[in-house]
């Protein structure tokens, strides 16, 4: 970057003849600068003040102007402690006044302006805490520190808050600091005295920013934004504050920790802090309640300062105001809360940058963020003048003719054409802004009932745990009438109203779901839809609201991302996360969501069964696979790395197949190689069996136990050698032995199924040879079939249909053709695992009818669209009548029938026919004359 000053625009003097004699003081110009000078100082007592004192320097600087402010910064680190105070002064009139005058003459942009600020803003706390730091060391008033101590300020870390947190400083700014200590640097036994030295050394420091000596002050320090001020040290622990913020932090400090950034003293000490706070500040769901925060403070802030008047510019707050900096700040900032917590890529402390990524990801226009973006450098610029001509801390236009016509001969305009600019703009701005925000608190419209609605159940919904606050129910109020407007709307409206109310009982909390509903009406029509068709589902939503959040994030009806993505996605997200615990309740989070996702997909036929089955299973896969290794990694802690090659895990029945619904338990078996490795190696070793068995349980603990989120799948283990008699965990050998040796008819059947899903590959490669060499194996074939038989036989004595609608259970059901599909399968040595496939393999082998095996694979799609719409229904036994039209019609729909009544026909013919079939194919070949 070039180092030269690069002139696009100059001031005016506001006084000629005082421009002129600041000019005469400076040697060494070009006409351009002589111009800049007496237009500078013409217009502002302030920096003609500075240019007087800073005659002889000014004018070489401003040939090289960048290396000029490296110098001061360099000379500002080398000043010996008696120093400190005046030398910080001079270094402040010499930024001041350069920056001021590459701002004016527009050689330096906004941002390279604040920039320059914040950095001698940093600067000036870093030298001054330190050096009050080395004195309470030499003076022995921080017991335990050395010397060594000085650089680090002794675990002492100043945050920047605010502007100078997002390098935006203003031109007269004070500083917004939190100073915090590691308590941790201390003995426990000397806390108090340490707390005592760094609230001492946080108010020198502060004394030498903030005190008027002859040789003017640095920066104005502001300690309010800390926890409590009003109770607390100036200086407190970084442990104090986390407890603070845990418990009682409110809107206004979240927001105010999207700037924030340690700037002086400990900066790694105050980078570990702010990571803590993350999910204070960053809250996991879109936080839509924010709006609300966000519109009082902003009352409050017009109420208190006088700035909710009509925008006129005379005397108008450019920073307070209405249409003002702040407007920006807060809508940028209010939509950074909403969605920061699930997109890290919104975290950013600029409010430009903040604007740009927000329109990058489609939270709003481009063309709104770049507007508000110009309009914020322009505010920014204008205030800036405000604070030259005197060096005031106010963000006032002035009321006063000759006031405005200084602003704007600093800004080389006409004073009228000017005031008609920011009139302009703070109008805009307004507009822009204002409609984003909860309204003024109104009286709420009155909520007509519909006609044939039961006002009973209306009267009801004020005594539900989700309306009982009085925000909640504030809210709710405002959305009544559009809900119930919307129900009434249904092709059953009484009948969506009963489906309402239960979803409203079982909600334990509203606030931030209505409020998601405020800014998103759309939502509520999928509400409704979902309610009025699934009682499952809306119950699900009625204990996992936060998973409409995934609606709002703009991908939720694109393509499914397939298996290989998710299990990506999911493990950057793990990545966030240090704590075991707190990875797997994210875990259960993003499970939720991509679960809902899916059957709300299935629900409005934007897929059929078939792919919501494969969906449900890559969801399931994509959980194990990057859930294993963080199992792993806690298990290792305490007792070593796993011994030989590690574990794998293998799906099967339906998972194997990658086949399974909404509500399906996962069958797994775990299988580890132990490599002739007795134990592990680790803090408590453990015997190779005894590590993988309980490396087991940890993993069937993170993937079922209920936490917070909840729990993710059931885990079903019974598939596993031996069944329940045998280990939780079993080694390769064992494995191998017995498939080979010992395993029922049945276990290799199962095995048809059988898929590698999570683990070592080198083992997951050796259990896929093996398992095609078990199934290539020769198998006599009445043998098969009449264990078959004799299964089905069990089945049929163990298990009855609970109705029409159990498609899985009984004869000429889902499980006997899954039975017939696994014989053709062995039978035939096939490593195919679909149902289909193997009911092939059956007829090439002679033992199944061509036209026999087509009925059976169009039943058993049949049979799966209904027991994968009937699980999204309900989640017990389907019960037809309390199933609703719009259960019912979603029910037909997706077995592709116009009503339920000829559903129910076509399943009972199905049903007789698949078992005759199957009883026949059986009999035909083994004689045995089966109970099917």
């Amino acid at each position: 970057m070039s180092d030269h000053l690069h002139v696009t625009r100059l001031p005016i003097a506001y006084d000629p003849d005082l421009g002129a004699e600041a000019r005469a003081l400076v040697g060494g110009l070009n006409p351009e600068t002589e111009q800049l000078i007496a237009g500078a100082a013409g217009s502002s007592p302030y920096l003609r003040r500075l240019i007087e004192q800073e005659a002889e320097w000014i004018g070489p600087a401003l040939a090289e102007p960048r290396q000029a402010l490296a110098s001061v910064f360099e000379d500002c680190k080398t000043l010996p402690p008696d120093q400190l105070k005046p030398g910080l002064r001079r270094a402040k009139r010499r930024v001041a006044l350069l920056t001021a005058l590459c701002d004016l003459c527009g050689s330096w942009s906004l941002e390279e302006v604040t920039t320059a600020l914040t950095h001698f803003g940093e600067l000036s706390a870093d030298v001054a805490i330190k050096a009050e730091i080395a004195a309470l060391i030499r003076r022995q008033k921080l017991p335990g520190l050395t010397e060594a101590d000085v650089e680090t300020a002794g675990g002492l870390s100043i945050l920047a808050m605010g502007k100078m947190g997002a390098y935006e400083l203003n031109y007269s700014s004070d500083i917004d600091l939190i100073c915090l200590f590691d308590e941790t640097r201390f003995d426990p036994d000397v806390f108090f005295e340490a707390r005592q030295g760094m609230a001492r050394a946080t108010r020198n420091m502060c004394a030498t920013l903030s005190d008027r000596t002859s040789d003017g002050y640095v920066f104005r320090t502001d300690l309010r934004l800390r926890p409590d001020p009003a109770v607390t040290p100036a200086c407190i622990a970084m442990e104090t504050a986390e407890r603070y913020y845990e418990s009682l932090g409110r809107t206004w400090e979240r927001a105010a920790y999207i700037k924030a950034r340690p700037c002086a003293g400990d900066l790694e000490a105050g980078e570990a802090f702010l990571k803590t706070l993350r999910p204070f500040v960053w809250r996991r769901h879109l936080d839509f309640a924010a709006i609300q925060d966000a519109h009082d403070m902003r009352l409050r802030i017009r109420e208190n300062k006088g700035t909710g008047g009509p925008i006129t510019v005379p005397g108008h707050d450019m920073k307070l105001g209405r249409g003002g900096i702040r407007e920006i700040e807060f809508f940028t900032q209010t939509r950074q809360l909403i969605a920061g917590g699930r997109d890290e890529g919104l975290r950013l402390r600029g409010t430009v940058e903040g604007l740009a990524a927000l329109a990058q990801r489609d939270w709003i226009p481009s063309e709104i963020a770049t507007q508000l973006s110009d309009h914020y450098r322009a505010h920014r610029e204008v205030e800036h003048r405000i604070q030259m001509v005197h060096d005031a801390q106010t963000h006032q236009m002035p009321n006063s003719g000759e006031g405005i016509a200084r602003v704007a001969c600093l800004m080389g305009e006409d004073p009228a054409e000017l005031q008609a600019k920011i009139h302009r703009r703070l109008v805009e701005v307004h507009n822009m802004t204002e409609d984003f925000f909860a309204p003024d608190a109104a009286a709420p419209p009155k909520a007509d009932i519909p006609e044939g609605f039961d006002e009973s159940i209306i009267g009801r919904w004020p005594s539900y745990p989700a309306l009982r606050s009085e925000r909640g129910a504030q809210i709710f109020q405002r959305l009544k009438p559009e809900l119930l407007s919307r129900l009434a709307r249904t092709a059953k409206p009484a009948e969506s109203l009963l489906a309402l109310d239960g979803f409203l009982a079982g909600l334990p909390a509203g606030v931030q779901l209505f409020s998601l509903f405020e800014a998103n009406p759309h939502l509520m029509d999928l509400l409704v839809d979902i309610v009025g068709t699934s009682h499952a589902l809306a119950g699900f939503l009625s204990r996992n609201s936060g998973v409409f959040d995934a609606v709002i994030g703009g991908s939720f009806f694109e393509d499914w991302p397939g298996g290989d993505v998710l299990r990506q996605e999911l493990e950057a997200v793990l990545a966030l996360e240090e704590d075991y615990e707190t990875q797997l309740d994210t875990a259960r989070r993003w499970c939720k969501e991509w679960h809902f996702r899916i059957g709300v997909h299935h629900l409005r036929g934007l897929l059929d069964a078939k792919v919501a089955a494969t969906q449900y299973s890559e969801l399931a896969e994509a959980v194990i696979q990057a859930l294993l290794p963080r199992v792993i990694a806690q298990f290792s802690i305490k007792h070593g790395s796993p011994p030989g090659t590690g574990p794998m895990v293998i799906a099967m029945g339906s998972l194997g197949a990658g086949q399974i619904n909404a509500q399906s338990d996962l069958d797994i078996i775990v299988v580890y190689d132990p490599q002739d490795v007795e134990t592990s190696q680790g803090r408590k070793p453990l015997a190779t069996r005894s590590y993988y068995a309980r490396l087991t349980q940890a993993l069937i603990t993170a993937l079922s136990a209920p936490m917070s989120q909840g729990r993710l799948y059931e885990v079903d283990m019974r598939l596993r050698p031996s069944g329940n008699k045998g280990p939780v965990a079993t080694s390769w050998p064992a494995f191998t032995h017995y498939q080979e040796n010992e395993a029922w008819v049945w276990e290799h059947l199962a095995l048809t199924r059988a898929r590698g899903v999570a683990g070592v590959p080198s083992l997951l490669q050796d259990f896929e040879r093996f398992r095609r060499s078990v199934l290539g194996r020769e198998t006599k074939k009445e043998g098969v079939l009449r264990e078959v038989a004799q299964m089905r036989d069990r089945l049929a004595s163990a298990k009855t249909p609970t109705g029409i609608w159990d498609a899985k259970t009984g004869a000429g059901r889902m499980m006997d053709i899954e039975l017939l599909s696994q014989a053709g399968a062995l039978l035939t040595k096939s490593a195919q695992r679909d149902v289909a496939s193997g009911l092939d393999q059956a007829v090439a082998a002679g033992w199944l009818d061509a036209a026999d095996a087509v009925v059976l694979q169009d039943s058993y799609a049949l049979y799966w669209s209904v027991q994968t719409a009937a699980r999204l229904l309900s989640s017990g036994v389907l019960d037809q009548e309390a199933l609703g039209e719009g259960g019912a019609q979603f029910l037909s729909r997706s077995a592709d029938y116009g009503n339920l009544a000829e559903l129910e026909q076509a399943l009972k013919t199905a049903y007789q026919t698949c078992a005759a079939i199957i009883s026949r194919s059986i009999q035909r070949e083994t004689g045995h004359d089966d109970l099917g």
